[in-house]
């Protein structure tokens, strides 16, 4: 039932900006949580930001603060990723998540989108 979509992936130049955005239906936001997980080949799956949905306490990974912001729009069931100052390091598949903790690992999300491409190249 519930589906989870992510879209704005791409290849951006260093130091460039990009936003990603996630739709969510299906899914009771009450006392959950979303996340954004970034995963490159040889690698597990990490957290990078998440938000819990009705207090909008965050948490990120500390390579990415100052930087990165997540936020979410409950109007629209949208989860997003503002990403600037981007760096060759920020490359890897970006996947959205919910109905877990935040912050929290992988396997404590039920819901996952099928991700999208972030390369940062010159």
């Amino acid at each position: 039932q519930v589906q989870v979509l992510e879209s704005g992936g791409g290849v951006v130049e260093p130091r460039g900006s990009l936003t990603l955005s996630c739709s969510i239906s299906g899914l009771n936001f009450d006392d959950t949580a979303m996340a954004w997980f970034r995963q490159v080949p040889g690698k597990e799956r990490d957290e990078v930001a998440c938000i819990k949905w009705s207090t909008l306490t965050t948490y990120l990974i500390e390579s990415v603060r100052g930087r990165f912001t997540i936020t979410r729009d409950s109007a629209k069931n949208t989860l997003y990723l503002q990403m600037r100052n981007l760096s060759p390091e920020d490359t890897a598949m970006y996947f959205c998540a919910a109905g877990g903790m935040c912050p929290g690992e992988a396997v404590g999300y039920p819901y996952w989108g099928q991700g999208t491409q972030v390369t940062v190249s010159s």
